[in-house]
């Protein structure tokens, strides 16, 4: 038995190592491949420029920076309260018939490949905003919608799993103070679980904020500065990929110095994620 253990421990071990392994060469490479081309372009011609022209040397990102936000901002705001109240009525008052199928029909949205979702928002999201609001219909709007979508799994499943964590004395208690089934788990329920519901919010922020493929088919993919919310944009993950295939010299590196500064990103929402979970133990 003490062998076993101690093989078990060794394979956990080799795993945890190669994960980490991992992590440390992706920083590495992009880190010693990126920070030498911001340093060439200079760090606020890198990050503040407003112009994309690898052909005349300008290599600007700022276009980039302020699409991810805005799509990422406008996902979240988007799935953020239909998931948030999916993910309550799936806890507290779907009947438990209708949540078995429910529950992995959103489990299945998991599941789905961005190329599908991608395929989606093009031939039904693109035509219906051009119908609507005019020009190409590839636009800034058409990816916050396919992206608020994308999210919903991450944000129903994360809160749910909160809400489900949130001992049932609590709503008892409301219960027997007089408070309805709706007042007690909305007054007393989701502010409990809050910590958990932020979490999951911050997940959907950083699967939105890495998506790619999905942006690449409906955003417009324009290197300009965003202009409204029916016109085309371009995302930092969008950049890379657009132009990875072709990219040589100075213009690859300021591509991986995009991936250091998307790198940036995330490990800020991780950060984030930590501080919020670590918040809700003490």
């Amino acid at each position: 038995m003490k062998k076993r253990e101690k093989f078990a421990k060794i394979i956990f071990l080799l795993a945890a190592s190669f994960s980490i392994l991992a992590v440390v060469l992706i920083c590495f490479f992009l880190f010693v491949n990126g920070i030498p081309a911001i340093k060439k372009i200079g760090f606020l011609d890198f990050v503040c420029g407003t112009k994309w022209k690898p052909g005349n040397d300008l290599y600007g990102i700022f276009p980039m920076i302020l699409g991810s936000i805005y799509v990422t901002a406008g996902a979240v705001l988007i799935g953020g309260p239909i998931g948030l109240m999916t993910a309550i009525f799936l806890s507290k008052f779907c009947p438990p018939r209708l949540h078995k199928i429910l529950k992995p029909a959103v489990d299945l949205l998991a599941g789905i490949p961005s190329v599908v979702y991608g395929f989606f928002g093009l031939m039904i999201l693109v035509p219906a905003i051009r119908a609507v609001f005019g020009g190409t219909g590839s636009s800034m709007l058409c990816a916050m919608i396919l992206l608020g979508i994308m999210i919903l799994p991450t944000i129903i499943s994360v809160s749910e799993s909160a809400l489900n964590a949130v001992p049932q004395s609590y709503y008892e208690g409301a219960r027997s103070l007089g408070a309805s089934h709706e007042r007690a788990v909305f007054l007393v329920t989701v502010p409990a679980a809050k910590s958990g519901i932020s979490a999951g919010m911050i997940l959907g922020i950083g699967r939105a904020i890495g998506e790619t493929m999905a942006v690449v088919m409906v955003a417009g993919n324009q290197a300009r500065m965003p202009k409204g919310l029916t016109k085309g944009i371009r995302t930092l993950t969008s950049n890379i990929v657009i132009e990875m295939g072709y990219a040589a010299d100075l213009h690859r590196d300021a591509l991986i110095a995009t991936g250091v500064v998307l790198f940036v990103f995330i490990l800020l929402i991780n950060i984030s994620f930590n501080a919020i979970k670590n918040k809700g133990k003490i």
